[in-house]
Formats: C-alpha cells, structure tokens, sequence
C-alpha cells in the first residue's frame, strides 16, 4: 500500500505544518501554494471549480482549495441531508454542501490545522451561510457519534492520513445506514518504484501516501463499504508537469515511471442499509406495486 513513514504524530505534524502556513499566507493576504509547493498553473488543483460556483463565495474560499477534485460537483446532494467534508481546509466544498443541502440540511467540515479553521470560519462569515459547523479532528477519529451523516466527502486528504484504514472506517461509522462516501483523492496504479515515489512527492505532496487503486477498494470493503466505484477524474502525464518539476529542481526523467500510473480519482461507496431498515423498504416497493392494480379494480 501507499508509503507511510514515520510515526502518527510525525506525519500529522508535517502535514498540520504544510497547510497552516498556506492558511496563514491566506490571511495575510498572500497568493498561496499548493499542495505540491507550485503556483495556481499545477495541473491537480486547476479547473476544478466553476465561475458559477465560486462566483458567490470569498474570495479566500476558492485560492485555498488544494485538493484534486471537486467532490460536490461528483456528488448528488439533497435538500436537508447532512454532509460532513473530511479535511475541509479552507471550506470550499462544505460551503457549496451547505448551499445545496439548503436551510434544512447542515454541512461539516473536519480539519486539525487551527490556522485552516480560522480562515474556514472567516470564509463562511464572509459567505454568511449559517448551517455550517467547522470541527476541529482528525479523521482516525470523528468528532461525531454513530450514524450521524447522510454523505461523507474529501478532497484529496485521505491519501495524507497515516492511518487509512482507521480514517474509512470511521467515515463508515459515522454514516447513516444507505450513506454515500463520495470523495476525490489520488490514487496509484499499480507499482510505483521507491525512488520515484520520492521524487514525485515534491510534484504532489500527496502522492507518496496515496493509495494502489487495489489497496483502496480491499479497504473499502474492510470498512463495511459496498457499491464501490473507483473512477479516474485526471491521469498525469510528464509533459503535463514538465515545468513544475523543473521549478522545483527535478528532472523530469526521474519520475518518468509514475506517468499513467498517478491519477486524480472519484472514490463512490454505500453504507448498506440494516436488515430491518432493507425489510422495510422491500417491503414499501412491494406496497407501492400492487397500489395501482387496486386502484383499477
């Protein structure tokens, strides 16, 4: 599975200290840097987001968005669902959940950077949405009881926890029985060579943590997931970073071996319903079903 190095406590401290100085940049009025230390030309994060979307949000909302996807676009989303964003940042995606949940819905955004939760919470001020709660936690342990949400969804974060595993099966707990996990991560390919892992990394910060596509679904299903579906987004070609690889002191040539192996992906599962709860809906549909029949007689 993806390379995880280090203990707990040293990766979340490397990735709490690579997001809350963007978050600080962010406050101080500073363009920020990405996830992989470039500028808004990097291919993973660019496009992501429609005028129309972030036409009505701050504008702080939309530059601190260092994910791969855009999970609220891939998602179908209800009125008066509750969704939670697993790793919010500066709350990009749980503001436009919040909008389309509506007044009667509630969106959560779950981050352990202070520096990214104060500038998430400046931005749904700014934005003056109010059925929004940002929490502070990591995602191996939800601040959440049991069966609390109706969709979970990530924008590239998952890939950054030590303990991924751990991270989906709470992201399971915290469903509703019929919840849908939804998010957007990078994903792996087959095998990539150590070497060009690490070297990759200072392309993607997230990529040498991110998961082989096999190793994703096995712990989906470990989880309790089904209906998995793992769908490429954006595949990442060499000539599609050349440049950036090259600012950052890398020849491109050495990280020729992850070109078509390293993608942008859409990760869809279900929480399955209770035995009950699936007795009682069959039961409905076969209700529903001879009601017309009835009807006519």
């Amino acid at each position: 599975m993806g390379s995880e190095t280090g203990t707990t406590d040293d990766l979340r401290d490397r990735v709490s200290e690579r997001y809350g100085e963007i978050a600080r940049r962010m406050s101080e009025g500073a363009s920020p840097s990405t996830c992989c230390g470039c500028d808004s030309a990097d291919p993973v994060i660019s496009d992501l987001y429609s005028s129309d979307e972030t036409s009505e949000l701050p504008a702080a909302a939309a530059l601190a968005s260092l994910g791969c996807g855009n999970p609220t676009a891939l998602t179908e989303l209800h009125e008066g669902e509750v969704v939670l964003d697993l790793g919010s940042g500066g709350g990009i995606d749980v503001l436009l959940s919040a909008k389309r949940v509506g007044q009667t819905g509630k969106a959560y955004g779950l981050d352990m950077t202070d520096d990214m939760l104060e500038l998430a919470r400046r931005n749904q001020r700014e934005a003056r949405v109010d059925n929004v709660e940002f929490l502070k936690g990591y995602l191996e342990d939800i601040p959440l009881p049991d069966d609390a949400v109706d969709v979970v969804i990530s924008n590239c974060v998952i890939n950054l926890s030590p303990d991924k595993g751990r991270a989906l099966r709470e992201a399971f707990r915290i469903l509703r029985p019929g919840g849908r996990f939804a998010v957007s991560d990078i994903v792996v390919r087959g095998t990539l060579d150590p070497q060009v892992r690490k070297n990759v990394e200072a392309w993607i910060g997230c990529v040498a943590g991110a998961l082989d596509e096999a190793d994703y679904r096995t712990l989906l299903v470990d989880a309790g997931f089904d209906g998995i579906d793992i769908e490429s987004t954006r595949e990442y070609q060499l000539a599609d970073v050349a440049d950036l690889l090259q600012a950052n002191g890398i020849d491109p040539q050495d990280v020729a071996g992850a070109e078509g192996h390293v993608y942008s992906a859409f990760v869809r599962a279900t929480k399955p319903m209770r035995a009950e709860q699936s007795a009682g809906t069959d039961r409905a549909r076969a209700d529903r079903a001879v009601l017309p029949r009835e009807r006519s007689e």
